[in-house]
């Protein structure tokens, strides 16, 4: 019985490593690795060994025999991927797609051109404990000798995994603890609730390391720019999802759920989880990690629809696949396609196996009455609004709609809330450059411009894209950096040695 990779899959590619039979694509040598939105087990060539289960660091691979409900869908998913001539996974010219035995390199980061002999004994912090830093904790732990600071602001480590991932997600949440050993590795200490910018300056973590590296994702999110944004009842994702999460920054009374219908500005993963939380039945989520005052502003609240607006069309819709297919599955709620414009409904029949919008192939369609209750008496639903963007929210002391394009008209929707879920954006960090278009740290493969021995991985380093495996490869480019300025001897030496740096922080923690 062969074995199917699932919507968790985090694209780690943990799993292609251990296959003796290279049956998982695309592989990282292959040019679709990163584009594609889940790797890709073939039946044909799977052996049954379950190898990439054991070494899936999220649970997404199962036997097919074990696909229940939804998730027989990734079974069809996964074949169709090698379906394009039989020979070649999708998307990737001349790379066959069942050769025989693995002998591909992708593995854990080597460095085999940089030795431990080749440079003296170093001391790198990492400011940030998600998975682009533990991933760089990793690498130099792992395969150099040197020795690890990790420092987060947050009296919990994990980052977006602690505090990003929903907590219906719980084998996502899992890789968190393949991070977990390396923060009480011998070689590693960890400082919690400490803040570079509050409790010691950028330059005091660099004059007590030889290399510093951040990686602080992208703490903030983008705006709208419409009128009445800053009214009250329009929350950001980024704080929807932390309260349901119990970040400590963020209020237990922030979100009010006392309006029946929520829009939702995006339609994206985030977007999407964010919707399925709202209509799912709160029961259900009591067993997760979900903040106890979230679990029960869901008991008490009045949400019965979800509205996703989304300016494109279903054919370039900006979630996945995977996360939509589990909006199809959610008990006691129905999905709704808004037909307000007729190119929405023809991208849907046009669109081939492939496409992600033939995901939503079957799901009804009507040009919704916004004056109308929102649902149906007893149960709850997510409704599709595509090519429509939002124009102004509308109130007068609250939010009490939102005022949208598409059609013939702009409509209100009457919503009590309104979610913007248009991305992540990273904030500047003090002391290090910034790129406000594009909400970055300037860098050259990781090496900060102008900053010899400060060096970016993760969000802060590329953009708000990629899953927690796209920062495997990203981490190892810069730790790979960071070694070869080592050898180079381009370092500046550090003034201060770690008791120094302990004594210092403990000085600003009074």
């Amino acid at each position: 019985m062969a074995f199917a990779i699932t919507q968790t899959c985090c694209n780690d590619a943990t799993c292609v490593s251990v296959c003796p039979v290279n049956c998982i694509h695309p592989t990282p040598e292959e040019r679709a690795f990163g584009s594609t939105e889940m790797l890709h087990i073939d039946p044909k060539s799977c052996i049954d060994c379950g190898a990439c289960a054991d070494a899936c660091p999220v649970d997404a691979v199962l036997p097919l025999d074990r696909l229940t409900g939804g998730q027989r869908e990734y079974a069809r998913i996964n074949a169709a991927y090698f379906e394009q001539d039989g020979t070649k996974p999708s998307g990737e010219e001349g790379t066959p797609a069942r050769p025989g035995p693995n002998f591909h390199a992708w593995g854990e980061p080597s460095f085999d051109r940089v030795l431990p002999s080749d440079f003296g004994p170093l001391r790198v912090a990492i400011v940030g404990t998600g998975p682009a830093g533990m991933y760089a904790a990793k690498d130099l732990l792992l395969h150099t000798r040197a020795e690890v600071t990790l420092v987060d602001r947050l009296p919990v480590a994990g980052g977006l995994v602690r505090y990003g991932v929903a907590p219906d997600h719980p084998a996502t949440k899992k890789v968190g603890e393949t991070f977990a050993r390396f923060l009480t590795h011998p070689r590693a200490r960890t400082y919690l609730d400490l803040d570079v910018g509050t409790h010691v300056t950028a330059e005091e973590l660099a004059a007590h390391h030889d290399a510093v590296i951040y990686a602080v994702g992208a703490a903030t999110d983008r705006r709208l720019g419409i009128p009445g944004e800053d009214r009250p009842g329009v929350v950001s994702a980024t704080t929807f999802v932390a309260w349901y999460n119990a970040h400590p920054e963020v209020a237990a009374d922030a979100v009010d759920l006392s309006s029946e219908r929520v829009v939702v500005v995006g339609n994206g993963n985030v977007a999407l989880d964010v919707a399925r939380i709202l209509v799912s039945d709160p029961e259900t989520l009591a067993g997760t990690g979900i903040a106890g005052h979230a679990l029960a502003e869901l008991r008490r609240g009045k949400v019965r629809e979800v509205v996703l607006l989304g300016r494109r069309g279903p054919e370039h819709a900006a979630y996945t696949r995977p996360e939509l297919l589990a909006l199809k599955h959610l008990p006691g709620v129905d999905l709704l396609i808004d037909d307000h414009d007729p190119r929405i409904g023809a991208a849907i029949d046009a669109a081939g196996p492939r496409d992600k919008a033939a995901v939503l192939r079957g799901t009804a369609r009507e040009a919704v009455d916004w004056s109308l209750p929102p649902g149906t008496a007893g149960r709850r639903r997510i409704v599709f609004r595509f090519l429509s963007s939002p124009v102004a929210v509308c109130g007068g002391e609250d939010t009490r709609a939102v005022r949208v394009t598409g059609g013939t008209s702009e409509p209100e929707i009457p919503a009590g809330l309104v979610l913007r879920a248009v991305g992540y954006r990273g904030a500047a960090q003090a002391g290090l450059p910034f790129d406000e278009a594009t909400g970055t740290v300037p860098h050259e493969r990781g090496r900060v411009t102008g900053r010899p021995g400060t060096y970016v991985v993760g969000w802060i380093k590329r953009g708000p894209s990629g899953g927690i495996g796209a920062n495997r490869a990203c981490a190892a480019e810069t730790v790979g950096s960071l070694l070869a300025d080592a050898v180079a001897g381009t370092l500046p030496a550090p003034a201060g040695g770690p008791k120094a740096f302990r004594r210092l922080v403990r000085r600003r923690r009074r």
